[in-house]
């Protein structure tokens, strides 16, 4: 299963289910990571930590562990948005 920790810069992909219990998915959903959300991921740090997103017209950043939790599907995007 893919998740959005494995989705490269540029990509705009659907998230499928979000993983993981107590706080920690819960901190995820209050951020606006749920079933049937869009994702624009726009950037990543240089050391591949945190991830920068687009998520439902907002900028937000992640950890690669907390992206590991939310599995996504989607394609390859070939413009910037």
């Amino acid at each position: 299963m893919r998740t959005l920790k494995d989705v490269p810069v540029g990509e705009r992909v659907t998230v499928t289910a979000v993983r993981g219990s107590g706080a920690v998915r819960r901190r995820i959903m209050d951020m606006g990571i749920t079933r049937g959300t869009r994702i624009y991921v726009r950037n990543c740090a240089p050391l591949g930590d945190p991830i920068e997103l687009v998520v439902r017209g907002y900028s937000l950043t992640i950890r690669r562990s907390d992206a590991a939790m939310v599995a996504v599907e989607g394609t390859r995007l070939t413009t910037h948005t």
